[in-house]
């Protein structure tokens, strides 16, 4: 039987450009928000996606598949917003299907539904609104049977 696996994320950001994402491995979140120019600061309205990349920048600047869906959410005066959590390989597909599957961000599609995963514990910092700071996930595989 599998042990509770436990993955620390430290989440920097709010980025309002992709071109200034870390070039590292790590996790994602996709916020739609505002930034204000004279303050410095963004008010993030809420997080539709949550990504996965070895190399978050260039997987952000191709452009994404996604990125027209992610534009459809934004209203006038609104802009995506980034944050970023280095991590490496196998732990980030498990960190952020756990992600997925807890939050269930609009845009995402795989492990919505199902967790194939042994149990996991996310613990989440810094930049990460609408992210709880800490969830545990048991592994659940959705049975198409009815």
């Amino acid at each position: 039987m599998s042990k509770t696996k436990s993955i620390n994320l430290s989440f920097v950001g709010y980025y309002i450009q992709q071109e200034v994402v870390p070039k590292s491995a790590g996790i994602y979140l996709v916020y739609i928000g505002t930034y204000n120019k004279d303050t410095d600061r963004v008010t993030l309205r809420n997080l539709i996606y949550i990504g996965e990349a070895e190399n978050v920048n260039e997987r952000l600047n191709k452009p994404h598949e996604k990125q027209k869906d992610w534009e459809k959410y934004l209203s006038e005066g609104e802009i995506l917003i980034f944050s970023v959590a280095e991590i490496t390989s196998p732990d980030r597909e498990r960190a952020e299907c756990a992600l997925i599957f807890h939050h269930k961000p609009d845009e995402n599609d795989e492990c919505k539904d199902s967790f194939p995963y042994p149990e996991t514990i996310v613990e989440s910092s810094g930049a990460c609104m609408h992210i709880s700071s800490s969830i545990a996930v048991k592994t659940y595989i959705k049975s198409d049977v009815k």
